[in-house]
């Protein structure tokens, strides 16, 4: 019933424009409200807080709203707005509700709030301003929570020196635990330095620091990234040895993955079916999140039957979301099943649940990238026809269907429908565009070229350096494209 409410009514026209993320968000906030009215009133500031989600827009006037009308709000509750936003990646809502708190409503912060304060500052404002924050607080408040903290920022910022300095320091006051070394170990990985991840193992083990699952992970995955399937395989076995260690399904996809790049294919599948048997006494998003990378890694090994079977063990669990939707097509149509392909956007189309326009957009795309641009076109009409929006992205597809296909003409057309309905910030497929104003030029119509490049030049201004990847600025070194430029260094400024 709440996806049927979310999917008539939008008492906010902004809402149409974000992501299926925000639709979620209000979604997992009223379907908490519709568990609970019985103890709940119709009328609460969470309700409140979900219909003013507008990322842009500041969320405490609605808190100070709520107070005016003599209602209270306590501090556990502002936690718990701060902790829901934070999961929901609003991360600038959850800071200006963690800073009212503290600044507005004189609420003493424990080192913990502290903590989350210096979290979202980095996220929202960056690094110095972390750093300025972090040197605001008192020095007995600065325990495990707010070191943990700052070696977080430096770590995903990656600044590994600040990082290695902070966890030093943190040696030296003894706030070491399993999850500073983890993050280290991590950021050692994504930075490719495993030569000081090892280094970083070899002093667990000297100080008898215990691995968990975490640490195993990390591990593999760095051995995974360097194709070391040899030591992979060795520590595979051991994890299996710990009776400490419970394997997770992201155990065993780390390990499909790695041998799957390699082209080993059987050893791949073998993994798979163990992460399968993860995946049963699963719930909720967890759940869908493993089957979406098992229909993934399924359709990228080829195995058909292995998409299907997941699938169709995922449609007996109960609820199917968009993304899932998403992943089973992408699947199919990495194995050139369109016929499923189209059977499952059919199947979507009719639940009428949470319209998602990213499922239409991975059926065009696909089509387009096949150069089925006779069905990408059918499936745009039949979309169109039924209601439903479609966005600049959707059509950009479409024009580069068309583009595969040689039919330039509406190639073009369709280029320019979608920069016409594109949002600020949306930019067309620089190959798409190079393609449309080449096959302008040839044709002798340099007028229509030129006239194309400033349309995207003064409503959706692509990154130079996208053209120059793509070969336009050398193609085309006109006056246009100096005001391509211009509007796009003046937007990267601004």
């Amino acid at each position: 019933m709440i996806m049927n409410l979310l999917w008539r009514s939008n008492p906010r026209p902004w809402l149409q424009q974000q992501h299926c993320q925000d639709y979620y968000f209000l979604y997992k906030v009223l379907r908490v409200l519709s568990f609970s009215t019985s103890t709940q009133p119709r009328d609460s500031l969470k309700l409140r807080i979900s219909r003013a989600g507008n990322p842009k827009v500041s969320i405490i006037p609605v808190i100070e709203q709520w107070l005016e009308e003599g209602n209270s709000i306590k501090k556990p509750d502002l936690q718990n707005f701060i902790k829901l936003f934070r999961t929901h990646r609003r991360f600038s809502h959850a800071l200006q509700i963690s800073q009212w708190m503290s600044d507005e409503r004189g609420h003493e912060l424990s080192p913990g709030d502290f903590a989350v304060q210096l979290d979202l500052i980095s996220k929202v404002h960056g690094l110095e301003q972390a750093e300025e924050y972090y040197n605001s607080i008192p020095d007995h408040l600065k325990g495990i929570q707010v070191y943990g903290a700052l070696l977080n920022c430096y770590a995903h910022k990656r600044h590994m020196e600040k990082a290695e300095a902070t966890m030093q320091k943190m040696g030296e006051l003894g706030l070491v635990r399993i999850l500073s070394y983890n993050v280290m170990l991590s950021l050692y990985s994504h930075m490719g330095r495993y030569e000081k991840l090892e280094a970083l193992v070899k002093e667990m083990e000297e100080k008898g620091v215990s691995s968990d699952i975490y640490t195993y992970n990390i591990r593999l995955h760095a051995y995974v990234a360097t194709s070391n399937f040899e030591e992979m395989e060795k520590l595979l076995m051991k994890m299996e040895t710990d009776s400490l260690i419970n394997i997770d399904f992201h155990t065993f996809f780390s390990v499909a993955n790695g041998y799957l790049k390699a082209g080993l294919l059987e050893k791949s599948i073998s993994m798979l079916k163990r992460a399968e048997e993860l995946t049963v006494p699963m719930v909720g998003t967890t759940k869908a999140h493993a089957y979406e990378m098992l229909l993934t890694l399924y359709g990228s090994a080829g195995n058909k039957d292995g998409v299907y079977r997941v699938w169709n063990s995922y449609k007996n669990t109960g609820r199917i979301f968009n993304s899932t939707y998403i992943c089973m097509i992408n699947s199919l149509m990495s194995l050139d099943d369109i016929d499923g392909a189209e059977w499952i956007s059919e199947e979507w189309a009719s639940r009428k649940t949470l319209y998602d326009v990213r499922v239409p957009n991975s059926m065009i795309r696909a089509y387009s990238r096949k150069a089925l641009w006779k069905k990408a076109e059918e499936y745009v009409n039949k979309i169109v026809e039924s209601g439903m929006q479609l966005e600049a992205s959707s059509w950009d597809h479409l024009a580069t269907g068309y583009h595969f296909g040689g039919q330039m003409e509406k190639a073009v057309e369709t280029l320019k429908k979608a920069i016409s309905i594109g949002k600020p910030g949306w930019k067309p497929n620089p190959y798409t565009l190079k393609t449309c104003l080449t096959y302008l030029e040839g044709k002798g119509d340099e007028e229509a070229a030129e006239e194309l490049l400033k349309f995207v030049s003064e409503d959706h201004p692509v990154s130079p350096a996208m053209l120059l990847y793509a070969g336009i600025l050398e193609q085309f070194p006109s006056e246009e494209m100096k005001i391509v430029k211009f509007v796009d260094q003046s937007v990267r400024v601004g």
